[in-house]
C-alpha cells in the first residue's frame, strides 16, 4: 500500500512543490547516454518527472506506480510515456535496454518485496540490459538529520516532518500537510537502510552483476548508486 503522500490526492497535487527541482536526474540521463538505452522502464515513477525527461530525449518509456493519485499527475505531463498503475512484480511482457529507480523508491520495500522487484525489473531487461538505483548509506546516518522536527510553508500549504522511530534497518517518519482550509493529512513513511553489502549481494541473487557504484551528484556521500547488468 503507497504512502497517503504518494496515494491520496490532495498530497500528489502538492508532491512537486516540496519535492523542490530534481538535480538528481541529470546522473540518470547521463547513464541511459552512456549505455545506449532507446527504452526505459522507471520503476516507482511518481508524478513523472524522470520518464518525461526521458521521453522528451526521444526513449520509448514506460513508467510504472503503485500510488494512482501520482499517477494521474504524471499521465497529465506526457502521453507519450506508457504509465502502468501498479508495480515490477506485475509488468506486462517488456523488454527494455535500462530500468531506474529514484528517490527513496529502493527503501520502501521492507521485506521479501525487494527480491520480489529485483526479479521482476530483471525480467523487464533485454539480455545485457542495466538496471541503476539509488538507496541511501547507512552509515551516513541520514535520520540523525532528520530527528529535528521541521517545518515549511509553500504554496499556502504547511508541512511539518517528524521522527517516529529508528529501529535499524527500518526508520520511520511522518509528514503532515496543513491545507488553507484546515483540512491536516498525515502520511507515515517506512524506509530500510541495507548495506553495500546486502544490496550487491541481492542484486547477484536475482540475476545481476554490479558493473559501477557512484556518488550521488545531489547527495554526495550519504548516497550509492548501484549501475548493475543483467547476466542471466
Amino acid at each position: 500500500m503507497p504512502d497517503l503522500i504518494f496515494s491520496d490526492p490532495r498530497l500528489a497535487r502538492i508532491y512537486d512543490v516540496f519535492d523542490g527541482p530534481r538535480d538528481d536526474l541529470e546522473l540518470y540521463l547521463g547513464i541511459a547516454d552512456e549505455v545506449g538505452a532507446s527504452s526505459v522502464l522507471d520503476v516507482g515513477c511518481g508524478t513523472g518527472c524522470l520518464a518525461v525527461l526521458l521521453a522528451e530525449s526521444g526513449r520509448t518509456v514506460v513508467g510504472v506506480d503503485p500510488a494512482l493519485a501520482s499517477l494521474e499527475i504524471a499521465r497529465a505531463k506526457d502521453s507519450r510515456v506508457t504509465w502502468i498503475h501498479g508495480d515490477a512484480t506485475s509488468l506486462p511482457a517488456l523488454e527494455v535496454d535500462l530500468a531506474t529507480m529514484t528517490g527513496n523508491v529502493a527503501q520502501v520495500f521492507l521485506g521479501d518485496d525487494w527480491e520480489a522487484t529485483l526479479r521482476g525489473v530483471h525480467g523487464a531487461l533485454k539480455p545485457g540490459g542495466h538496471f541503476v538505483f539509488e538507496t541511501r548509506r547507512p552509515e551516513a546516518r541520514a535520520w540523525e538529520r532528520w530527528a529535528e522536527p521541521t517545518r515549511r510553508v509553500l504554496d499556502g500549504v504547511e508541512e511539518y516532518r517528524e521522527m517516529l522511530d529508528v529501529s535499524l534497518p527500518l526508520v520511520s517518519f511522518r509528514h503532515t500537510y496543513r491545507f488553507p482550509d484546515g483540512t491536516e493529512i498525515a502520511s507515515d513513511s517506512t524506509l530500510r537502510f541495507r548495506s553495500y553489502d546486502e544490496v550487491a549481494e541481492s542484486l547477484v541473487a536475482c540475476g545481476f552483476q554490479v558493473v559501477d557504484v557512484l556518488d550521488a551528484p545531489d547527495r554526495p556521500g550519504y548516497e550509492f548508486v548501484f549501475v548493475a547488468e543483467r547476466v542471466s
